[in-house]
């Protein structure tokens, strides 16, 4: 979709607007007022909308405000702010005396939303179960950015892979690269589809734009198709035509105080708004955002494959702990023992006059922090011009651009640097209609994949032939020269033979590995050619050049008012990516499956690649019996050329006892065709390929039914080596071993479905003091999606000879016959993504509760639990609930103490819980961190002050296995909110 594609749907557009404006109004007044709280003090900030209408403006500094608008009277004004009770004010004629005082109400219980049914309703009657943080919420979190408060939200799993990159989750199953839970800004995805990463926090709203966020934990689908089955989070901005004037924001941070190797470092960000009307018929807005700093680092050193594992050296007990030779460490790249990768196998080792097994010894590898620069930054800007032709139809346009250093994880951790994502919107809105359309265009900057990147930096050094040769033969002068190996000294002579073989390779710290690793990272093939000799030139690389789009296309229509007997919402939508092929990530269909690595002669790699999915819906509500009950059925299509067609009900049901105690229970499906990434990918990885699950994929590689899974191979090696004397690592061994091997019989890729059940309650009590919220739910899952690394034989078919002798240790990969071993065609290594074939089933629960217990102290607090039901069998990949049991929050505060002080203190707990993913694997510690701010503010001045700090008592924490350590993080800013309203 090009720019002329643009200009062909504004001119549709134009097209149809004398229809939608032909109802505009003439003769345009000013209405004026002013908002005082019940304290008779003046309430600055105040929403006031004509009710039906999208006029509306917000009060300032004094509680004064002016509406210019050309309605006919008599109307409604609606007067909104967080923390006092919604009040209506009718309109007669332009002398309406407007002096409005507002009664104080701490909790959220009359706030309307807009998520759940994708059209306005109130939150205690919503028949999902649906979270809202409102702009004084937000500023009142003690959160350093609006983003983290979404911490502290009932049921919200936060996953930080960077101080730019927050990832949420709800009801288990979380991930890095969460393609469970949608996120939205305005209406637009923030998924960066070819990057693979959610992108929320890094090119959403400003600080100084966000007005409000929904979100809604579990199963979206029904109304927001795939995507969305695990839950889905709404960002809203504020409208030009409302909040208008120039606002500044500026924090000073500082993080890595204390145990660091970094040391205390400043973490700057600086924003402004301007958003100007011009006679309630043109708005504009722009803003812009900078943040720098220092980075959390992820420099955890726990090996993940102890020499007690059938992938290291069980046979040598000298060889554990600190001294394994098959180390591979959570946060390191090149040592990859536990993949069967980077690895030699040493024969004729001689211990104490007695032949040992093979020895396992895994390459030297890299540590992530010498790999990846902790500086990072995250620019943000965009802009809406906005048109209304009457009071309820506006046109508008959204450019939204975002640039950001930081470090992501999906099978491998990629490091960004100048990552951007821009995009487009166009939408026409009316009373009870939507029509949008956006492009989402992404550009990977200088960025590279970790992995190939130190895989490289070793093999520039040595292939891992002559590596291996030179550790045996260092290992075999070290026993010449001490009287032979021995237990005692066996620990000392792989330390010198390690030493000996890494000997010239470049070190970190040093300009010779700063200048390899720059000519790494500019290359764009990761094909690893494990024939390097010392000094020899590179021919891998570790860039991560993506150049790729998408589009999308949706509108909604309520037929309400035709319909009359029900109320009735239909929708649809189309989204097509379009993928530029780079060489490295994704396949390419002009071309054959192995062969996509060499640009043609124009330079590109191929055809571009299309991957579209249409979907629409229609969603009936009913109430009954006055209004005590309301039912909810809606459901949705969905179509991917790839798959059949799937179809997602959702059947709601709310019943008011009154308006203080509503209960509901939902029961919905979803489906979730696979991602961009997880249909298309084709990513040569070291020694591994990452492929998607599209079938044609698998006709070009035969992995489905001719494959050994890679715990299965790991089993058979182990044996194989374990076997005493000459017999170690022979074919006689290998055949004899046979049975230890397990054929993957992979399944033809599905997309992935939940069915969802969900009950709740929602109630005021103690005259609107106390706000209790509960939910329950029961999740069942089919066809789940996940990787698996599978082992397919060259040349032959799982179950012959050939095919068992293919599976002997990496360094036979491919070999030529000796006198104990056969030639072999070696082996090819694929990390598959596929359905598990178990169903998986978990459930929880979740509550909070809200207490204005004296004056304007509120004490609040929710928890958490999530549990997956335990598996009778084994499956063939690890599912990675990845969640803890059992979470909760505590919150105490007091938006205004006294005059203009307010302050919040949160507690947050979680429990253990076990961390499965293809990079690493291992416990996440429990978490128990404390929040605190204080805000002062000056409206005489527009002026807000906020100090704070985030893991105050700075106890150090990761969120997932392999991920950053997380400290304190103490902060001070300013905001000036409203200049140049008038």
């Amino acid at each position: 979709m090009k720019i002329s594609t643009y200009l062909r749907l504004l001119g549709l557009l134009m097209v149809l607007l004398p229809t939608f404006a032909s109802a505009q109004l003439n003769g345009t007044y000013v209405l004026s007022g002013k908002v005082d709280d019940d304290q008779h003090q003046p309430l600055a900030g105040v929403t006031i909308r004509i009710k039906s209408t999208n006029t509306a403006t917000v009060s300032d500094k004094d509680g004064k405000f002016s509406l210019t608008t050309n309605v006919k009277f008599p109307y409604t004004l609606v007067f909104t702010y967080v923390g006092f009770q919604p009040q209506e004010f009718e309109i007669k004629n332009v002398n309406s005396q407007l002096n409005i005082q507002l009664i104080t109400q701490n909790l959220l219980a009359n706030e309307v939303v807009v998520t759940a049914s994708r059209r306005e309703e109130k939150l205690l009657k919503s028949p999902v179960a649906i979270e809202k943080l409102t702009i004084n919420a937000l500023k009142q979190s003690p959160g350093a950015s609006f983003y983290d408060a979404l911490e502290n939200v009932k049921g919200v799993q936060m996953t930080t892979t960077s101080i730019t990159l927050k990832v949420p989750n709800t009801r288990g199953f979380n991930s890095p690269n969460n393609f469970r839970f949608m996120q939205l800004a305005d209406g637009v995805d923030l998924q960066s589809a070819t990057l693979g990463v959610p992108l929320g926090n890094a090119i959403g709203p400003t600080e100084l734009d966000i007005a409000s966020v929904e979100i809604t934990p579990g199963a979206a689908s029904a109304l927001y198709g795939t995507n969305a089955i695990n839950g889905l989070s709404n960002l809203f901005t504020k409208d030009p035509f409302t909040y208008q004037g120039l606002s500044f924001y500026h924090r000073t941070g500082l993080n890595h105080v204390g145990n660091d190797n970094l040391g205390a470092s400043l973490l700057t960000e600086d924003a402004f708004r301007f958003a100007k009307a011009f006679n309630n018929k043109f708005a504009f807005k722009v803003n812009f955002s900078y943040m720098q700093g220092k980075d959390w680092q992820s420099d955890t050193r726990k090996d993940q494959n102890p020499g007690n594992l059938l992938t290291a050296n069980p046979a040598y007990p000298e060889l554990t702990g600190k001294n394994n030779a098959a180390y591979d460490g959570w946060n390191k790249y090149g040592d990859d023992a536990l993949a069967g990768s980077n690895t030699v196998s040493i024969k004729g080792i001689v211990v104490d006059g007695v032949a040992r097994p093979n020895l396992t010894v895994a390459r030297t590898g890299y540590n992530e922090v010498d790999l990846v620069d902790p500086q990072v930054h995250n620019l943000k800007v965009d802009g809406t011009l906005a048109y209304k032709f009457t009071p309820s139809l506006q046109l508008s346009y959204t450019y939204r651009y975002g640039n950001l250093d930081g470090v992501f994880q999906r099978g491998n951790k990629i490091s960004l640097n100048g990552a951007s994502v821009q995009n487009h919107k166009v939408e026409l809105k009316g009373k009870d209609f939507l029509v949008r359309a956006y492009e989402s265009i992404e550009n990977t900057g200088n960025s590279y994949n970790v992995k190939p990147l130190a895989d490289n930096l070793d093999l520039n050094h040595a292939s891992n032939a002559t590596w291996g040769t030179t550790y045996k033969n260092a290992l075999t002068a070290y026993g010449n020269t001490h009287g032979g190996l021995t237990s005692a000294n066996l620990a000392d002579a792989n330390a010198v033979a390690r030493a000996a073989a890494d000997a010239g390779r470049v070190e970190p710290g040093t300009p010779a590995f700063d200048a390899l690793k720059q000519t790494i990272i500019g290359i764009n093939n990761w094909d690893i050619k494990s024939s390097l000799l010392p000094n020899a030139p590179v021919t891998g690389g570790a860039a991560l050049w993506q150049r790729s789009h998408f589009y999308n296309a949706e509108a909604q229509w309520d037929l309400t008012s035709k319909v009359k007997v029900v109320d009735l919402l239909v929708g649809g939508d189309v989204r097509i990516y379009q993928i530029i092929p780079d060489g490295n990530n994704f396949v390419d269909f002009s071309r054959p499956i192995n062969d996509r690595n060499t640009p043609l002669a124009d330079g590109t790699f191929g055809n571009d690649v299309y991957y579209k999915k249409y979907g629409g819906f229609v969603q009936i509500t009913k109430t009954f019996f006055d209004d005590k009950l309301k039912l909810f059925g809606s459901i949705r299509g969905d179509y991917n050329p790839y798959f059949d067609p799937k179809f997602t009900p959702r059947l709601a049901a709310v019943y008011s006892a009154n308006e203080n105690h509503n209960f509901r229970f939902t029961f919905q499906n979803g489906y979730r065709f696979p991602s961009l990434f997880e249909a298309l990918s084709y990513v040569n990885n070291g020694r591994v390929k990452r492929v998607g699950s599209l079938p044609f994929i698998n006709d070009g590689l035969g992995y489905l039914g001719n494959s050994y899974t890679q715990a299965s191979v790991a089993a058979f090696n182990a044996a194989v080596k374990a076997a005493p004397g000459a017999a170690s690592g022979t074919d006689a061994t290998a055949l004899a071993n046979r049975n230890l091997l397990e054929v993957a019989d992979l399944p033809k890729a599905r997309p992935e479905k939940i069915t969802s059940f969900e009950v709740g309650y929602k109630g005021i009590f103690a005259d609107s003091k106390v706000f209790l919220d509960i939910d329950a739910y029961a999740n069942r899952y089919d066809g789940f999606l996940g990787q698996i690394q599978v082992y397919v034989p060259n040349g032959t078919t799982v179950g012959t000879d050939a095919a068992v002798l293919a599976m002997l240790d990496i360094n036979r990969d491919p070999t030529t016959a000796t006198a104990t071993n056969a030639a072999s065609q070696g082996q090819s290594r694929y990390r598959v993504y596929t359905n598990a074939k178990n169903i998986y089933n978990n459930y929880g629960s979740s509550a909070a509760l809200s207490y204005n217990f004296y004056r304007r102290y509120t004490i609040s607090g929710n928890v958490s639990f999530n549990k997956l039901k335990a598996q009778t069998s084994s499956d063939i990949f690890l599912t990675g609930f990845n969640t803890p049991e059992w979470s909760s929050n505590i919150s105490f505060g007091n938006r205004e103490v006294f005059k203009n002080v307010g302050f919040n203190v949160v507690y947050k707990w979680q429990e253990a819980f076990l961390w499965e993913s293809p990079l690493v694997t291992g416990n996440v510690p429990a978490i128990g961190t404390l929040d605190a701010q204080v805000t002062l503010r000056v409206p005489r001045y527009y002026a807000s002050f906020k100090f704070g700090a985030t893991d105050l008592l700075n106890k150090r924490y990761i969120q997932y296995a392999g991920g950053p350590t997380i400290g304190g993080m103490y902060y001070a800013s300013i905001t000036l909110d409203g200049l140049l309203s008038k």
